[in-house]
């Protein structure tokens, strides 16, 4: 019974049995091991032999020694996994702080091509505005000349007669209100282009600075994520955030986003250029074809009026020779009438001596040579008075004519005092002022 309790205790020992239980055994068998002396044994007999005993012991040995190669083994191992996973956190973590530091001069780089290209924006932008600004008062300016030159054909409407022609002056005034509006016209089409592409230089700059902001504000997040330290404040744990990936876009599609505002940007930008140099090249084109007009057209006026001016000189010199024949016509009518006037009497007296010797009686009425005489001379006279009566109506219908005439030429330097007053005084004095060719061009 002992040699079981000593087997019992052993394998308890061997066992996952705790010391409590070990002790409680031993207790309960040793309490029953005392019923039993060696002077009750039946048998002087032992229950293990020496070579038992000795084995048992190089087994405890063997078996602490074993025990504590594996403790040593597992401190060993443990420590040099503690040593090399702190190495490779330290190695991980400065990879990691190096990946932030390259993305942080990445956000860099693109924060300064952004700053620049929004510069040039910027002052893309105030280039083109001020062309605009230009393009609207160039175009606002054109509207004084269109008036001058609608208001000259208009009082040139106000000609009577035969002065109501299709001069060259009409021609030219019509061309240059087609020149002045078709200016106009193209100037209305390049400054709603300059509003749209203001419009589009906006929405590009706008892109941009919103993409800078993002950078700003990645930038600062990942500047304190690069500075973040074991020792660091504010450092916590979340829980499950390595496996959250709220990410939209990757390393390549991020530059490719910023690259292809930039891109957007420099097309806008040289669009907008381009336009810059279109609308100055239509503002001096523009005003060279207003002001070659505009001389065109004083030119025309200017011959018009030197024609219009001669021909009333001649009109005037005419009417003054007409008003002289006039009034030598009228002093021969006067002498006409004077002069039938004056054969009255001779021809009473003729007569009179005929009708007084026609009273001769008998033989004494005799056909004799003067009554010959005062025969022809009675016809003499009628033939001269008839003759007279002749020219004097010829004279009448002369002055008449004259007379005509001189209404004619009358109303006729009426008509060119008229023409020539609209022409050099209405027309010309408001074509005095011409907008200047810095004016035109948009410049105040």
């Amino acid at each position: 019974m002992h040699s079981s309790a000593v087997r019992d205790l052993s394998r308890m020992r061997k066992g996952v049995h705790s010391s409590a239980q070990v002790r409680a055994y031993t207790c309960q068998r040793c309490t029953d091991c005392t019923m039993f002396y060696p002077s009750n044994r039946t048998a002087l007999s032992t229950r293990y032999m020496p070579e038992d005993w000795f084995k048992s012991n190089r087994s405890n040995y063997r078996e602490s020694e074993s025990s504590r190669n594996s403790a040593e083994r597992l401190r060993r191992d443990t420590i040099r996994m503690i040593q090399d996973k702190d190495q490779m956190t330290r190695r991980t973590q400065d990879t990691t702080s190096k990946n932030i530091g390259e993305r942080l001069n990445d956000i860099s780089f693109w924060r300064s091509e952004l700053n620049h290209e929004i510069d040039n924006m910027v002052t893309e932008i105030s280039a083109l505005t001020d062309v605009k600004r230009r393009l609207e008062r160039a175009l606002a300016e054109t509207e004084g000349p269109l008036q001058v030159s609608q208001e000259c054909l208009f009082h040139r409407e106000k000609r009577m007669s035969i002065d109501l022609v299709h001069d060259d002056v009409e021609k030219d005034l019509i061309k240059e209100v087609e020149v002045i509006k078709s200016c106009q016209e193209r100037m209305r089409r390049h400054l709603d282009r300059a509003i749209a592409q203001l419009a589009s230089n906006r929405a590009a700059q706008h892109e941009l600075e919103r993409d800078l902001s993002d950078k700003v504000t990645a930038q600062r997040i990942d500047d304190r994520c690069h500075h973040l330290r074991n020792t660091s404040d504010g450092i916590s744990y979340y829980r499950g955030i390595d496996r959250m990936d709220p990410s939209i876009s990757l390393p390549d599609s991020w530059s490719k986003f910023t690259d292809d505002n930039i891109l957007h940007s420099q097309s806008e930008r040289a669009a907008s250029h381009k336009l810059r140099d279109e609308i100055e090249i239509l503002l001096n084109a523009t005003s060279n074809e207003m002001w070659d007009q505009f001389n065109s057209v004083n030119v025309s006026f200017t011959n018009r009026i030197a024609e219009m001016a001669d021909t009333k000189n001649n009109l005037q010199t005419h009417l003054a020779k007409t008003l002289q024949e006039i009034f030598q016509t009228e002093m021969l009518i006067e002498a006409l009438k004077k002069a039938i006037r004056d054969k009255e009497n001779p021809l009473k007296v003729a007569q009179t001596r005929l009708e007084e010797r026609s009273r001769r009686p008998n033989v004494e009425l005799c056909r004799d040579n003067p009554h010959h005489r005062l025969v022809t001379e009675v016809r003499e006279i009628e033939d001269t008075i008839h003759k007279l009566r002749e020219r004097l109506m010829e004279a009448e219908n002369t002055l008449q004519t004259l007379v005509k005439t001189k209404v004619a030429l009358e109303h006729d330097l009426s008509i060119k005092a008229n023409s020539l007053f609209l022409d050099q005084e209405k027309c010309m004095g408001t074509r005095k002022s011409f907008p200047s060719t810095p004016r035109l061009v948009g410049y105040t």
